[in-house]
């Protein structure tokens, strides 16, 4: 038998405070003009996508011709000092990047320094060495592909690491590159502590055995097209590789990786791009196929009208979805507050899906990054609630050997060292013939400066029985 309790009605009142309050913040696009370099661009050159190649910022003395006496030299002498001893990617930023830090202008020189010092999106794309972690700059297991994904190449650039899925790298370059970039190993130039791997393959070539490997292997039905950035692709020839890859009966899921979305969506407006994406997803459409673009936006400061407008404009040809994958970085996103104002702007107002935040990988240097895995547990408690269920990103965790895995999915955690254990339920052509790929678990290791004292005492002496008296050894290894 089932009662039903009367209760008084007392009225309802909504709670007047929450940990997270949302308040609407339409966008807006900062004033390049309040830099000196920039006093003189007009609307219609800051629109141009080439204008915004050819004044990229690729080095200290284009970024001073730029800023002028609104930095202080201790800032140009920081960014130098750590482009020659700790940099993995070289520096490229176009203006729209750029502009996106310090977005209001703060009057006098060593104001405005200490502003763009602490601003989150020049602490990723623009680090400078008193960001670093002085002990632990490297974990002793950073690996340069920390992901392994070049260990899995099928044929040259393309990843075959999850059953159903694959990484298509068409190039190596990008209109921009970032201080955190997983691929650092491959992407961009050279930089003095970091010799880069090259692609050998014409691109043509590289190309048509990615189409051949696709063509014969049926259990394939979805291909990430990345690189690099595929907005540095030349329309036509990414336009040629997805109508070859639609011809593919097997492929169900095409995506399109590009950060330029939100650093340079000046290329996404333009026209003959626009008019070249409403060709493909048309085509898709027709096969029933889904075609969408991945970007990387980490702040919402990134998230600037012209931003919007490029993204309506592809949805407007019939993309299917533009879908945001972040990176949780500490000094950069790592609080919920964080989190939410950024999804909420990328939801809201710029039609962007927010899909997933990835921890930072264990790349070299990145140690000043990386937060540790119950940080990451707690953000994805902080965050629930607060977005739309199809727009609650997932916080996840890349797991060399692996892949991605929920925050909360791991096996077992030892937080004093810092070590996870994780599990997977597939192979990888790494473990193909291994009995036991499947029953054991893989490491992965949290930042060692996020450590209790114990722990840090542990990975010294771990350090120093293995032959090095610090991390330094197994930087320069990494």
């Amino acid at each position: 038998m089932t009662t039903y309790l009367d209760t008084e009605q007392t009225g309802f009142t909504a709670v007047a405070h929450q940990p997270y309050t949302y308040v609407r913040r339409r966008l807006s696009e900062p004033d390049w003009r309040r830099y000196p370099g920039w006093a003189a661009v007009t609307e219609a050159e800051w629109r141009d996508p080439q204008w915004q190649r050819a004044h990229s910022v690729k080095n200290i003395a284009q970024l001073r011709a730029v800023a002028g006496d609104l930095l202080d030299e201790r800032f140009y002498d920081d960014l130098y000092a750590d482009q020659q001893q700790r940099a993995t990617m070289s520096m490229l930023l176009p203006p729209q990047m750029l502009n996106t830090m310090a977005p209001h202008h703060v009057r006098g020189s060593r104001e405005f320094t200490d502003a763009f010092y602490a601003d989150p999106i020049r602490r990723y794309m623009l680090p400078v060495l008193s960001d670093r972690e002085s002990d632990w700059s490297s974990h002793p297991y950073a690996e340069r592909d920390s992901l392994h994904e070049s260990d899995m190449w099928v044929v040259e650039g393309l990843t075959h690491r999850y059953p159903t899925k694959v990484l298509a790298e068409l190039l190596s370059t990008c209109p921009q590159y970032c201080g955190h970039c997983t691929r650092m190993d491959l992407v961009g130039n050279s930089t003095p502590t970091v010799g880069k791997s090259k692609l050998t393959l014409h691109p043509v070539d590289r190309q048509e055995r990615m189409l051949d490997y696709l063509r014969a292997t049926p259990t394939v039905r979805d291909v990430v097209v990345s690189g690099g950035d595929v907005a540095n692709l030349p329309w036509p020839r990414l336009e040629s590789f997805l109508l070859q890859l639609l011809e593919i009966d097997t492929i169900r899921d095409i995506r399109l990786a590009s950060k330029a979305l939100a650093a340079l969506p000046q290329h996404w407006l333009q026209p003959k791009v626009v008019e070249g994406v409403e060709r493909v997803a048309r085509l898709a459409a027709a096969r029933g196929v889904n075609l969408a673009l991945h970007t990387h936006i980490n702040h919402v400061q990134s998230v600037t009208p012209l931003v919007a407008e490029a993204t309506r404009a592809l949805l407007d040809v019939g993309l299917r979805d533009v879908r945001n994958q972040g990176v949780l970085l500490r000094g950069v996103n790592a609080t919920a507050v964080d989190l939410l104002d950024l999804c909420f702007a990328l939801q809201g107002e710029a039609n962007i899906l927010p899909y997933y935040f990835y921890m930072c990988d264990m790349i070299p240097h990145a140690e000043h990054w990386r937060t540790a895995l119950w940080e990451a547990q707690q953000l994805q408690l902080e965050i629930m609630g607060y977005l739309p269920g199809f727009a609650t990103p997932r916080i996840v965790c890349d797991v060399p050997y692996v892949g991605k895995r929920w925050v909360d999915q791991v096996v077992y955690y030892d937080r004093i060292r810092g070590i996870s254990h994780w599990s997977k339920n597939y192979r990888t052509g790494l473990d193909g013939s291994d009995p036991d790929a499947l029953s054991r678990v893989y490491p992965y290791y949290d930042p060692i400066g996020s450590l209790p004292p114990s722990g840090q005492a542990w990975w010294r002496k771990t350090c120093a029985s293995r032959g090095a008296a610090s991390s330094t050894v197994h930087e320069e290894g990494s």
